[in-house]
């Protein structure tokens, strides 16, 4: 039986194209080509109707759920009433009910919002903010760390790749290592910082995650130094982790909470960032300072009423309860599954955000002879490679950008049991085929070979 021919989607070489010629052709050297078209709650389907199970969630930014019924619902709502979508002469009622409930969420001191369109705009307020508050110009931050790729942001990055391009950037801008309270300290006693940016968990440093008591401690050193807290929760809040926010679990509060991804539902662009009355009289609190940080589409309508109803969604489906339930349970499924494995050095993680660490263990020939080899292979091939294989198997997932050796698990919150089981057998049944870097390096030779002859094609 002769199979059906590909058809090849419009859209590649428009894509190709206009927006990124190179990111089409990267996928093309693996097969990785798939064009997605449609998807409902952890589910997505791609352009020949094959379905996935979502794993990656748009780097967290799904947390309810793709197109979840209630959000498309509220929506189509507030779309019928022709509201005022931009309001800059006035106050914007949607972003004044967005910013309440977000205070009643976060509780304690955070009670007033900026907002704007995404995570990288939203850290960069925040660093507006310490900069206004404290009238100081440096800043601390986390070799590994991912805040975004603006000027602003880059300036606090841990990747010297994704820096290097666009150097000189931000002045004083002094790296430590996470998790290191001395060298936060020292940092910190140099004098003139205005703020110290950190997660409570390095997503795309690897699924990294910090000493206990850590963030708390570190707002202590903070204070002591008239400095910042500026709690980058883009990727673990609204329920990633296992309760609301990732500092909930420690019983601390920042000074200024960033928040975006999730707020948006997965549909409308946004970003918040949250600071207390007192911190945001320092830095804007007067009739010369109160327009010195805007954006125009920062507060749209539109998309504070999907981060209103998503709060929503979040609270009355418990999704922080699940999370925490879910991902227990696949860190037990996992640590089952793969335990002994030659190639596997750890898993780890905190509620549905899961980081499974490739590279050489104390197991095994080669990794002890050659562990370097073993270790440049992990991180140059075998992540990615791992996320193919399972793309093919119906499961999108990637490796951590900054670590490409561990493979990140971040599904929707809304995921089930069943389907964190179908997870977990997945990625066995993928990890299973390669115990050693020896079938590994001979599938990969095959599959580029193949696509070689093939003219690197995306299909």
């Amino acid at each position: 039986m002769s199979s059906q021919p590909v058809t090849r989607h419009p859209s590649i070489e428009k894509y190709a194209r206009h927006v990124n010629p190179q990111f089409v052709k990267l996928l093309g050297v693996y097969g990785y080509g798939r064009v997605f078209e449609r998807a409902r709650d952890v589910w997505v389907w791609d352009h020949q109707g094959r379905q996935y199970l979502d794993l990656l969630a748009g780097f967290g930014s799904v947390n309810v759920g793709h197109n979840h019924p209630r959000l498309t619902e509220r929506l189509r709502e507030f779309l019928a009433a022709e509201r005022m979508n931009f309001c800059h002469v006035g106050p914007a009622v949607e972003a004044a009910e967005l910013a309440e409930a977000l205070a009643g969420a976060a509780g304690a001191s955070l009670r007033v919002s900026l907002f704007s369109s995404g995570g990288a705009e939203a850290v960069e307020a925040g660093m507006k903010l310490a900069r206004a508050a404290t009238r100081r110009e440096g800043f601390v931050f986390c070799r590994q760390g991912f805040h975004g790729t603006s000027f602003g942001t880059l300036s606090v990055m841990g990747s010297p790749r994704l820096r290097k391009p666009f150097e000189p950037l931000l002045g004083d801008c002094r790296a430590v290592g996470f998790g290191d309270l001395d060298a936060l300290e020292r940092a910190l006693s140099r004098g003139g910082v205005a703020g110290f940016v950190v997660e409570p968990v390095q997503g795309e440093g690897g699924v990294v995650t910090p000493p206990a008591g850590y963030l708390k401690e570190a707002q202590a050193l903070c204070r002591r130094h008239g400095a910042l807290l500026i709690l980058d929760e883009i990727q673990t809040g609204l329920g990633r982790t296992g309760t609301m926010f990732a500092y909930e679990a420690e019983g601390f509060t920042p000074d200024v909470l960033v928040l975006a991804k999730s707020l948006s539902g997965g549909v409308a662009p946004i970003g918040a960032t949250l600071t207390s009355e007192d911190v945001f009289g320092r830095a804007y609190g007067s009739l010369t300072r109160f327009d010195l940080h805007s954006s125009t589409f920062g507060g749209n309508a539109f998309s504070c009423v999907a981060g209103l109803e998503t709060l929503r969604i979040v609270a009355d489906e418990d999704l922080p309860a699940n999370a925490a339930a879910r991902g227990a349970q696949l860190l037990a499924g996992l640590r089952e599954k793969l335990a002994g494995h030659p190639l596997v050095r750890d898993i780890r993680g905190r509620g549905l955000l899961v980081g499974i660490e490739l590279g050489p263990t104390e197991d095994g020939l080669l990794n002890r002879v050659a562990p370097s080899l073993v270790g440049a292979v992990s991180q140059n091939v075998f992540g990615q490679w791992a996320a193919l294989k399972l793309l093919e198997r119906g499961m999108v997932c990637q490796p951590a950008s900054q670590a490409w050796n561990v493979l990140r698990l971040e599904p929707p919150l809304t995921v089930r049991e069943a389907e964190v089981n179908e997870a977990v057998e997945s990625v066995a049944g993928v990890l299973g085929e390669y115990r050693g870097i020896a079938p590994l390096l001979k599938d990969v030779a095959r599959r580029l070979g193949g696509q070689w002859q093939k003219g690197w094609a995306f299909e």
